[in-house]
């Protein structure tokens, strides 16, 4: 493909096709959610069935992660000239059922789509407040399929960045939209792109970060699954705008459907001549390969990513020099996460002011999360900056499950630092995130309810880190072990107050004195939970008891009574931890008994209770 042209006829074909056909479409969400949720089966039961009933005007398509990952598997259809119809938690006797009435015969199956009413998921309120940039093709284009992308303005704005703007001038308008790095640190991305720009060398090399190693978090590889060419055309416009001639996508190996799709995407570039040699009949030659990780959360830092891929061992450098200077192979190097990417086609296409015509001042655009935990809609959300906790708990994710109280967020993953009640109405942003105790990170959103213990919530964490820390520096090395050990040592009802005050004197140390931004952010759930609930740390060593009722050396099951000997309880306990005789009160060994609640849970006449 050597002019804009090609690409306009292209979608001219695509969209008269879409206009005068008569297709019935089928969306079926194959991200990694829905895969696992059984999509797979679904998919080939409505292909395949709609083959043998003959149905030659059905399309069943594959798209990235929808969206409302709760729903799983989701199945839409778009017939035209009627609003989408679409499907929750779809089984393949669910899929026959759709074939037959639906595709066959022209009646939606209410009684498989959100409470019988048979509209577009978009009209729920988990979409309302959402601005999809980042996002906007997930869940809606078939990811395997460059056509479809092109019908959707893809690769228009890497064709209006090769043939009618200077390399200077990209990078002038990625800095007049304040585009911030998504990955954490917040970095602006133009004023990253202008310092290996004003380097000269005979080879600078452009890597797209991929591999997403926060608990929690799946932004990056929903947008690889769901639109992997996105990625792609910004890595050629950074590539043009740096003076790059090689990209590298480092991606885990954990994420084996962005892989596939990716590779797909790369070999269908390639032979629409958007990747390789002289692109659009210009001068510019860019090529990607992809590399694998080995799923370490170091390879996250920038330094640690380049070792990896030059084949040594995943640890983090000194700095300076900075990558943009001395970076891959010792040559400049950018690094920009999978969620920064997708929004510079968009800005490309459509101007700084349309980008900072949303966000906040100082954080303009939109940010990605990953919502889950205590929350009735988990799944993938993507908000103007400035939105506020409160609205994306309550309005987006309907609050906690079953009417439990909100206890806290947890913003950042194991860099990042949980956020309570009373600044749910802080306006989301970088700078705002991080002047309340935590901070954007890549985006993964972990919401906990009162039943949650926050002492065990940061002993998990650093549970975390200590197996992640590549181990280069003795502060992350051997402190964070030092700090787990103490949470060990309090969750076990073995803690003391003094243990408490060194866990914080140990996180101030370990923060100042850490070579990488692992060690630096990896007291921070501590130091935040403390911050906000030292109430619970002071219960766990001085009262020996935790709230919550989570930790197991500090709670016990007892039966009340209210006990009327049904032998329920008795039965149910794994180590036989339970006696007594039909029609009488029971009584729980309490040096057998594993503390599993099985027998709490089990309990119809609610005489079991957690002390």
């Amino acid at each position: 493909m050597r002019t804009i042209s090609e690409l306009q006829a292209i979608k001219d074909a695509f969209t008269a096709k879409r206009q005068d056909s008569k297709e019935i479409r089928v969306i079926i969400g194959m991200g990694t959610c829905g895969i696992s949720a059984g999509a797979t089966p679904v998919y080939e039961a409505l292909r395949d069935g709609a083959r043998k009933m003959g149905l030659d005007n059905v399309t069943v398509c594959p798209t990235g992660c929808i969206g409302m990952c709760t729903y799983e598997p989701i199945v839409e259809v778009k017939v035209p000239g009627k609003e989408t119809v679409t499907y929750i938690h779809v089984d393949t006797a669910k899929a026959e059922k759709i074939l037959r009435y639906h595709l066959r015969d022209g009646i939606p199956v209410s009684e498989y789509t959100i409470g019988g009413d048979c509209g577009s998921l978009t009209e729920m309120d988990f979409y309302k407040k959402q601005n999809r940039v980042a996002i906007r093709n997930c869940g809606i284009v078939n990811p395997e399929d460059i056509t479809e992308y092109i019908y959707k303005d893809g690769y228009f704005a890497l064709a209006k960045a090769l043939l009618n703007m200077k390399p200077s001038e990209v990078i002038d308008e990625i800095k007049k939209s304040g585009l911030r790095g998504r990955g954490g640190g917040g970095f602006p991305t133009g004023m990253k792109w202008s310092f290996a720009a004003a380097n000269e060398a005979d080879q600078k090399y452009f890597i797209c970060n991929a591999d997403e190693g926060d608990p929690g978090a799946f932004m990056d590889r929903s947008v690889l699954e769901g639109d992997p060419h996105a990625v792609l055309e910004a890595m050629a416009i950074a590539g043009y705008a740096i003076g790059a001639s090689k990209g590298f996508i480092y991606v885990r190996a954990e994420y084996p459907v962005a892989v596939e799709r990716l590779n797909i995407a790369i070999a269908q570039a390639k032979e629409y001549g958007l990747l390789g040699d002289n692109i659009m009949g210009t001068d510019f030659c860019f090529d990607i390969e992809i590399r694998l990780g080995a799923g370490a959360f170091v390879c996250g830092e920038e330094t640690a990513l380049i070792a990896s891929i030059e084949g040594f061992r995943g640890m983090s450098r000194n700095k300076p020099p900075f990558p943009a200077n001395k970076g891959l192979w010792g040559k400049p190097t950018i690094i920009n996460n999978v969620e920064t990417l997708a929004n510079v086609a968009q800005i490309i296409l459509k101007g700084a002011d349309w980008f900072t015509s949303f966000g906040t001042a100082k954080s303009p655009g939109t940010k990605v999360f990953a919502l889950g935990g205590k929350i009735n809609n988990t799944g993938l959300v993507e908000v103007p900056m400035g939105i506020t906790l409160r609205e994306i708990i309550y309005e987006i994710g309907d609050g906690c499950p079953n009417g439990k109280r909100f206890k806290a967020v947890q913003t950042g993953g194991p860099s990042g630092g949980c956020i309570t009640t009373e600044n749910l109405d802080t306006p989301i942003d970088f700078d705002n995130l991080v002047a309340i105790g935590s901070m954007m990170g890549s985006g993964g959103m972990i919401v906990m309810d009162e039943d949650n213990c926050m002492v065990d919530i940061a002993r998990f964490f650093l549970d975390f880190t200590v197996d992640e820390s590549c181990g280069k520096c003795t502060p992350c090395r051997e402190g964070t072990k030092r700090m787990h050990e103490i949470l060990d040592k309090i969750t076990g009802g073995e803690g003391t107050e003094d243990d408490v005050e060194t866990l914080k004197e140990l996180a101030q140390n370990i923060k100042l004195t850490s070579l990488c931004g692992l060690g630096q952010t990896a007291p921070n759930p501590v130091l935040s939970t403390i911050n906000h609930f030292e109430n619970e740390y002071i219960a766990h060593v001085k009262d020996k008891s935790c709230p919550a009722g989570v930790c197991k050396a500090l709670i016990n099951f007892s039966i009340t009574d209210e006990c009327k000997g049904c032998t329920l309880c008795q039965r149910s306990c794994p180590v036989q931890a339970i006696s007594g005789s039909l029609k009488k009160k029971h009584v729980i060994d309490q040096e057998t008994c594993l503390k599993c609640g099985i027998c709490m849970n089990v309990c119809k006449f609610n005489a079991i209770v957690k002390e």
